[in-house]
């Protein structure tokens, strides 16, 4: 559940996961799209060499920055599997940072307005008196 209190760290973990989808989507995109053809047209593996290793790794913080965003705002595994998947497919992270950034902003918004957000069941609150 996001509470008022949580909006900071929440806001400081999504953007750090949208700097790494981004990232690791660039690279991805680079390395499929102009690094394979390079490589195997026109063998020249360049491309290929610099982007790749540096892909692997930021791939493994972009897992770490979306498995810490998940948790901060309760999704549940299969989404946060099919978000940290979409890093293995070009042009696909992009589309899952959409998403996953429309989805906290609305959690945000509603934490901040004073709701309890995160579970799909309504808080039940005793009555005051």
């Amino acid at each position: 559940m996001i509470t008022a209190e949580d909006v900071p760290a929440v806001r400081s973990a999504l953007l750090r996961y949208r700097v790494m989808a981004w990232i690791v989507g660039v690279l991805l995109v680079v390395l499929v799209c102009v690094g394979v053809p390079m490589k195997y047209f026109g063998h020249n593996d360049t491309v290929v060499t610099w982007t790749g290793m540096p892909h692997g790794w930021l791939y493994l913080l972009l897992l770490i920055t979306a498995y810490d965003l998940g948790r901060r705002v309760n999704w549940p595994w299969l989404r946060l599997i099919l978000i940290a998947l979409a890093g293995t497919v070009p042009f696909l992270s992009f589309v899952a940072e959409r998403y996953a950034t429309k989805d906290v902003h609305q959690r945000l918004a509603e934490a901040e307005n004073g709701g309890v957000v995160g579970d799909d069941q309504p808080e039940v609150r005793a009555a005051e008196g």
